[in-house]
């Protein structure tokens, strides 16, 4: 895993990106956000080196994410899809790593998601044939995560976040059929301090999300 800082001062905000994403998919949520921004890049992701076999774990991904928070001195995080289930259980192993953590659209959390092709993964949201294009060549280096984060959960146990004190912000999406709503309407009451907001898609509510990350991770 790699990091690239932009900004300065505090807040110092780790952000993780999803499965596939590009560099730019990546840097999205630092918008318009306060303090330093630290983006970690994930194996087999952008200019990053492939990911050694049997990388695909939360747990495995978590303890990336915490090395690189200790490292740089961050008070919050971001998590996106896959980094959302990293930081899950990143919590429940360390409830007060953060002040304040952000969770988008979290996919997981104590019930396996399915099997998922790599053409479903390109394709389930749609979008126009540029970026279609630009999703295949970035899952082209990830059949090895689609093939062994099936079957895995974020935290064995959703009861093992009641210890978090943390306020969690938690946005989901109604429209979305990688990332149920369901599951985020779980991870935000499994938290004593969650709070959920759902948009019918990310992509066509940036605008939002980016409000309610500034505000909450402002404090």
């Amino acid at each position: 895993m790699t990091h690239r800082s932009f900004g300065s001062g505090t807040p110092v905000t780790l952000v993780g990106h999803g499965l596939g994403a590009t560099p730019g998919e990546a840097r999205l949520p630092t918008s318009g956000l306060p303090g330093t921004k630290v983006v970690v890049t994930l194996p087999s992701h952008g200019d990053a080196p492939d990911a050694p076999a049997g990388y695909w774990d939360y747990r495995r991904i978590a303890a990336d994410l915490r090395r690189v928070a200790r490292e740089v001195g961050a008070t919050r995080a971001i998590g996106v899809s896959l980094t959302s289930g990293a930081l899950l259980s990143l919590l429940a192993d360390e409830p007060d790593a953060f002040e304040r953590v952000a969770l988008l659209l979290p996919a997981v959390l104590d019930e396996p998601r399915p099997l998922l092709d790599r053409e479903s993964a390109v394709t389930a949201l749609g979008g126009p044939p540029e970026y279609l294009a630009e999703r295949r060549r970035a899952f082209a280096r990830l059949d090895g995560a689609l093939a062994e984060l099936p079957g895995r959960v974020a935290v064995p146990d959703r009861a093992l976040l009641a210890a978090v004190r943390a306020p969690v912000l938690v946005v989901g999406a109604t429209r979305d059929p990688l990332h149920p709503e369901d599951v985020a309407k779980a991870t935000a009451a499994a938290f004593p301090a969650g709070r959920l907001e759902l948009v019918p898609s990310w992509l066509t509510r940036r605008g939002d999300v980016r409000g309610w990350l500034g505000h909450f991770l402002a404090g």
